[in-house]
């Protein structure tokens, strides 16, 4: 009786999941590059390990470019960390942009014009 309870609402032992049961998924066929089209707004990827480069980005904000920032070198640094966005946020205030930080290790940078809208959408309700 309890096999064809466990067949009909399925076991109550859970399995357990291994590395082989996912499938890598190749997303270079949608990575195309249009290099022949220009954009005015273009959405660039950053990884910040030190001060030195936050001069780099800034540059990138003021050319109307969005950035999607790794700060996951400089996270353990409260000084340095503290420091890069502060300089983030000062490009931010000049430009009318704004800043955003996302699962903990990432920040996006948006431009003039260009706001972040918090609310998450699940299930492609908000």
């Amino acid at each position: 009786m309890a096999k064809l309870i466990d067949k009909i609402l399925g076991s109550s032992v859970k399995s357990t999941t291994s590395a082989d049961d996912y499938t890598e998924i190749d997303l270079s066929k949608y990575e195309e590059v249009m290099e022949d089209e220009p954009a005015e707004t273009y959405i660039k990827i950053a990884e910040v390990t030190n001060i030195s480069q936050v001069a780099v980005l800034k540059q990138e904000i003021y050319n109307g470019n969005i950035l999607v920032i790794d700060i996951a070198n400089i996270k353990g640094d409260d000084l340095m960390r503290d420091r890069v966005l502060k300089e983030l946020k000062d490009v931010i205030v000049d430009v009318h942009g704004d800043i955003a930080g996302v699962k903990g290790n990432t920040v996006i940078v948006t431009p003039t014009g260009v706001k972040i809208d918090r609310s998450k959408i699940i299930g492609g309700r908000y």
